[in-house]
């Protein structure tokens, strides 16, 4: 009788411990099915792609730090944004001009975010009138050194160094007190004087002189400055340098 209830008691005991590893195994089952669930909901592999994960390595990386916590809803935008802001600023000047504000910003000591409208007016309107954008420029660095409100003794103002009473009827509609010291006029109005003295004399040597106000310099001292001054440019735009008869 002692041992038949010592043999149930170990029965007891026995199925107790086994029910209890059973419902254990379970219920540590569910308890990774449920992580496991939980980390494939939250892995997001588009999201990842988009920031340029690729690889079986970087995969299963992605995918521990996507059980971890969740991915943020929109990282996508936050990353192009960036990207079209840059190519928007990279579209305004050729790759040459863009190369040619470097070396004028660090030239003259003007920041490059206020070089970039006036060495686009210098294209466009170079562009408009059939004359080397980096000529326009070149003028420029000896007129003004980029100073848009530059006057001299003569009353010349501006980029370009325009005499307003001069040139009125280039100025045209243009508003403001000083039209001249905004950068898009004065370029404009700059550029239609040389041009009109290409139109009158024929040489870009002669043009210059009309343009500086030298006619009767023989040495023809200030054409010979904006031309040097060009040549400086085109190294720097990492364009060939023209040949003697070229110049």
């Amino acid at each position: 009788m002692v041992n038949a209830t010592r043999d149930g008691r170990k029965r007891t005991a026995s199925d107790a411990v086994t029910h209890f590893a059973q419902a254990s195994t379970v219920v540590a089952g569910m308890l990774v099915a449920g992580w496991l669930g939980t980390g494939y909901l939250k892995h997001e592999p588009v999201a990842f792609a988009d920031v340029g994960v690729s690889g079986s390595g970087a995969a299963s990386e992605t995918f521990a730090v996507a059980a971890a916590e969740p991915v943020p809803a929109v990282p996508v935008l936050a990353l192009k944004e960036p990207v079209r802001r840059s190519a928007i600023v990279e579209e305004v000047l050729s790759s040459e001009m863009r190369r040619v504000r470097d070396y004028v910003a660090g030239r003259y000591k003007v920041p490059t975010k206020e070089l970039d409208p006036v060495l686009a007016a210098a294209e466009q309107h170079g562009r408009t009138s059939g004359i080397d954008p980096l000529l326009i420029v070149a003028m420029m660095a000896i007129e003004s050194s980029f100073n848009p409100v530059a006057v001299s003794s003569m009353g010349a103002q501006g980029l370009m160094q325009v005499i307003p009473r001069y040139h009125m009827d280039k100025i045209g509609d243009a508003r403001g007190k000083n039209p001249l010291f905004d950068p898009q006029t004065n370029v404009r109005v700059g550029t239609q004087v040389l041009a009109e003295g290409l139109r009158r004399f024929g040489s870009l040597q002669v043009a210059l002189q009309y343009y500086g106000g030298a006619l009767s310099d023989p040495q023809a001292r200030y054409a010979n400055k904006v031309l040097a001054m060009k040549r400086r440019l085109l190294t720097a735009a990492g364009r060939d340098l023209p040949s003697a008869t070229d110049a």
